[in-house]
């Protein structure tokens, strides 16, 4: 397993906006600064679904990567929501939220969050699975869950830490934080500071 040293002096890169994962980093009391480049975050069809997120994470560390050089350790994450073999992404308005959550409620679905870490010349890439299982829902439900908590930038318009997690989840099989958008004890692991 390849190790990526933080100095004292110097800090991670997370190459992501992600309130979730800012939130995870800081409770894993990881020293991180935030740095983001906008990237494409398409992937080639040919490619699973378990290896899109990942696709998708590596071209985010590399953007990130020209902008801060290669001697700093830069970890960047993608979260998809899978649904059978279709990846849901994030809802472009209120009523996709709410038919991406009819879809959802009462049924089983896979969250695959794919993670790159670079520091000069190592690279280290993998994915992490947690299945989902949502309780049926009703309409009244998940409208009341997408009017409070506005889930639009949410793969899969929802955050399992909010209401309908509370409240919409039977069980989850493998790493809650995962599901928040990142396996961080996983993460951890690949980091010395």
């Amino acid at each position: 397993m390849a190790e990526f040293n933080i100095s004292s002096t110097d800090r991670l890169v997370l190459a992501s906006q992600s309130p979730r994962r800012k939130q995870l980093l800081e409770w894993a009391e990881v020293p991180f600064d935030i740095v983001v480049v906008p990237t494409d975050e398409s992937f080639p069809p040919e490619i699973s679904v378990e290896e899109a997120p990942v696709h998708i994470a590596r071209q985010k560390a590399l953007a990130v990567r020209e902008k801060v050089g290669k001697e700093k350790v830069i970890l960047a994450a993608d979260t998809v929501v899978v649904l059978g073999e279709e990846i849901i992404g994030k809802p472009v308005d209120k009523a996709d939220a709410i038919f991406i959550l009819g879809k959802l409620a009462g049924n089983t679905h896979r969250v695959i969050t794919g993670v790159t870490i670079l520091q000069e010349e190592k690279e280290t890439a993998f994915y992490d699975i947690t299945t989902v299982h949502f309780h049926p829902l009703t309409p009244d439900q998940i409208e009341f869950y997408v009017e409070k908590y506005k889930p639009y930038d949410k793969a899969g318009a929802y955050a399992i830490q909010e209401w309908i997690g509370v409240v919409g989840i039977a069980r989850v099989e493998g790493d809650f934080y995962n599901v928040m958008g990142l396996p961080v004890s996983r993460v951890v692991q690949y980091l010395r500071y």
